[in-house]
């Protein structure tokens, strides 16, 4: 069966936010809805019928169970236009461009919109056991006496919410945890790490000022940039900062790590004739992805190293090495992660105790994260990938030519690499 090209034909995203800012009293389908209809109205989509809607968030309520195709149905979209939710923490967003991606190759749908959203400031709470068995009951119970018997039930510690604290529950660690355990393994100074924030933020803000996110990023709920981004920062400022998870001997700060944050990316997919039919330029095609996942409660200093699998097995796949590439964007979780994953596919010894067969190739740091990255804009999880494919699907398509290259890790030890080609 011979598929079909996968092409990047458009994007659209709103101002990411740092937790309890910008977006604070709104929920995902209002960040998602805000997202998608900038993308409808700068590509003309009213009234469409298209293949499908796929995305997520990471966090979502029980009554976001249906997320993606309640929020299509807030738009001018034809409403019979399909949608899915999906998760896989933070490679969420990239996901759905494979899922979309996928259909559309083997010739199931003609367009589709890959998404995610994540609006951490309406974080769900969980509650205790006791509580909730209680609660369950006194809903059953016909009396008010029966109903406040049932809710004298639980302790008075059972009626305190219990927060989101991004724990991995094989380990206990939090992410930030397991990646301060990756420094050390790997001897990634602070110094390297407050480098590459730094670099990250700057890049950023040249961006801006050149207009590159001008038709990227819709103005939404009184915001019109990320409001992560940091143009006054130094290395100096970052160096002051204190250490986040290990208090006494830890490198990684809130200046080298990603915050929690509000914010929605979607993505435009479509197959050729869709894209020729519809008017719109093929900004780059999908030719390549890989999934892996990777062993990290023996080994806690592998939690977001899975993309060193998932690029060994798509290069091969593509007959390419890692320095075949115009651009990489690497998603910044944390500094940490960025340079110790570059540092293993860069290294003979370090490649093959993962089981490769040698390192990848060499990645000239000029070419990466070019317009900046997860830790200057911010990472809200599921949101990120969007973000990633539209700003490397635009720096092709200004190019006119070449090949970009995607790596996206993800808590409970998964990762996901993509190719863009021009």
């Amino acid at each position: 069966m011979e598929t079909k090209k996968v092409a990047i034909v458009g994007y659209s995203r709103i101002p990411f936010a740092r937790i309890n800012t910008a977006y604070a009293d709104l929920d995902n389908q209002e960040l998602l809805e805000a997202s998608l209809t900038g993308l409808i109205n700068k590509y003309h989509l009213q009234g469409k019928l298209l293949g499908e809607v796929a995305g997520g968030a990471v966090i979502k309520h029980i009554s976001e169970s249906n997320l993606i195709r309640e929020t299509v149905l807030n738009t001018s979209l034809d409403p019979a236009t399909p949608a899915c939710d999906l998760q896989q923490a933070c490679d969420t967003g990239i996901e759905a461009a494979v899922y979309i991606g996928n259909k559309i190759a083997l010739g199931q749908i003609e367009s589709g919109i890959a998404c995610g959203v994540e609006a951490m400031s309406n974080i769900p709470f969980e509650s205790a056991p006791r509580l909730r068995k209680a609660l369950l009951k006194a809903n059953k119970e016909k009396s008010i006496f029966g109903k406040l018997k049932q809710l004298l039930t639980p302790k008075l510690k059972d009626w305190m919410p219990i927060p989101y604290k991004g724990q991995e529950p094989q380990t206990g660690l939090v992410m930030g945890g397991h990646t301060e355990i990756t420094a050390k393994y790997y001897q990634i100074s602070r110094e390297e790490q407050d480098q590459l924030a730094l670099r990250s933020h700057q890049n950023m803000a040249k961006a801006y000022d050149e207009g590159f996110f001008d038709d990227m990023v819709i103005p939404a709920f009184g915001l019109d940039k990320d409001n992560n981004l940091r143009r006054d920062t130094s290395i100096e400022k970052l160096s002051q900062i204190k250490p986040a998870f290990d208090k006494e001997n830890g490198t990684l700060t809130a200046g080298n790590s990603t915050p929690f944050t509000d914010g929605a990316s979607a993505v435009l997919m479509a197959s050729e004739e869709w894209a020729h039919a519809n008017g719109l330029p093929i900004l780059a095609y999908v030719t390549f992805s890989e999934v892996a996942g990777i062993e990290y409660v023996e080994n806690k200093q592998n939690l977001l190293l899975a993309p060193v699998f998932a690029a060994d097995r798509m290069l091969r796949k593509a007959g390419m090495s890692l320095e075949d590439f115009d651009y990489y964007e690497i998603h910044e979780a944390f500094a940490a992660q960025v340079l110790a994953t570059i540092k293993i596919w860069e290294n003979d010894d370090l490649a093959k105790k993962f089981g490769l067969e040698k390192a990848l190739g060499k990645i000239d740091r000029n070419k990466l994260n070019v317009k900046g990255g997860s830790l200057a804009a911010a990472h809200p999880f599921a949101a990120t990938g969007g973000r990633i494919i539209a700003t490397l699907a635009k720096l092709l398509h200004e190019k006119g030519s070449g090949k970009g290259f995607i790596s996206i890790c993800a808590a409970r030890g998964q990762g996901v690499t993509m190719i863009l080609e021009k």
